[in-house]
């Protein structure tokens, strides 16, 4: 181990190590200042947590990209929270156990919560340097869940009350901005927001809304949901799953169940593939084609998902 640097408590060639021993730990100053680091440096982030931490959205959306790790520590020693794989610290980082045939003990645990669902949509669009940014999700959140985003910031907690205006100047300031915004409507949402230069602005979000049990989330209406969207706020592409989750959208370190995905939707009018059902929605000038993959609740249909991508990339 070497000193720490760039918010992390201990750094060594391959990895920032940030300890969070709190309830839930959330994107705050510390962890983005040791991704900065990491970003830099060519490290991977490690976050450590207790057993009992939560997670927030943007936290699990930095955890599942190959940046970070979050790793548990229980009674029994450390584990990946996402995956429930038994991990050591190696002198280095922390790393799989290598002959590890079962999930960490913790993992395995029944949740704290009850478990509901977590409505999931990842869409991407292009933008003009003119483009006032943030409509998308702006118009997603008042579908879903009857109010604009309450705001919107780099970290946790937000800095900005929701202002569209002051979100692109800050996209516009920059090479390259991840932004999270949360709403707090009839049910809970975040999103992450990750735009980049090309001709124009390419944006990629992932907006998730939380429904308790026995709130089912409005799956047969996605169809009629994008294409209002797509009428004022054209997106290139969306995918829409279902995950278990808590309400509150926070995510422990155990095991609640897979996601499974809904439909797909894709610029342009399709005739194919066969065995798929096709749905046209938004305007003519901008059409998009909603596919039809599954009900959300049977992870097989993930299949369908690469089937359906291998011939669009072909088409």
């Amino acid at each position: 181990m070497s000193e720490t640097a760039g918010g992390a408590d201990v750094l060594t060639s391959s990895a920032a190590v940030v300890l969070q021993d709190r309830p839930v730990i959330a994107l705050g100053a510390a962890v983005t200042e040791a991704l900065d680091e990491c970003e830099r440096s060519g490290r991977v982030l490690q976050i450590v947590t207790g057993h009992r931490g939560r997670i927030t959205v943007p936290v699990r959306a930095l955890v599942s990209s190959p940046r970070a790790q979050w790793v548990v520590h229980d009674d029994n020693g450390y584990y990946e929270g996402l995956t429930g794989r038994p991990m050591y610290w190696d002198g280095r980082s922390f790393t799989h156990v290598p002959d590890a045939r079962d999930y960490a003990p913790g993992y395995v645990t029944p949740p704290s919560a009850p478990v509901g669902t977590q409505l999931v949509l990842t869409f991407q669009a292009r933008h003009t340097p003119q483009t006032r940014l943030g409509g998308q999700v702006d118009q997603l959140m008042r579908l879903l869940i009857g109010r604009s985003p309450a705001g919107w910031g780099t970290t946790e907690p937000l800095e900005h009350l929701w202002d569209p205006a002051e979100l692109t100047a800050r996209v516009h300031a920059g090479p390259r901005s991840r932004i999270i915004a949360v709403g707090q409507g009839a049910r809970r949402a975040a999103a992450t927001l990750e735009f980049s230069d090309t001709p124009g602005i390419a944006e990629l979000t992932t907006l998730t809304v939380g429904y308790g049990p026995g709130d089912p989330p409005p799956v047969e209406d996605l169809p009629s949901l994008l294409d209002a969207l797509a009428a004022e706020n054209p997106v290139t592409a969306l995918l829409a799953q279902l995950t278990p989750g808590r309400a509150d959208l926070t995510t422990e370190p155990r095991w609640s169940g897979a996601s499974a995905p809904i439909g797909l939707a894709a610029t342009g009018s399709y005739t194919g593939p066969p065995g798929f059902i096709r749905q046209p929605v938004g305007p003519p000038e901008a059409p998009l084609t909603w596919f039809h993959l599954g009900d959300g609740r049977s992870p097989e249909y993930w299949q369908r998902h690469q089937q359906l991508l291998h011939h669009l990339r072909n088409a």
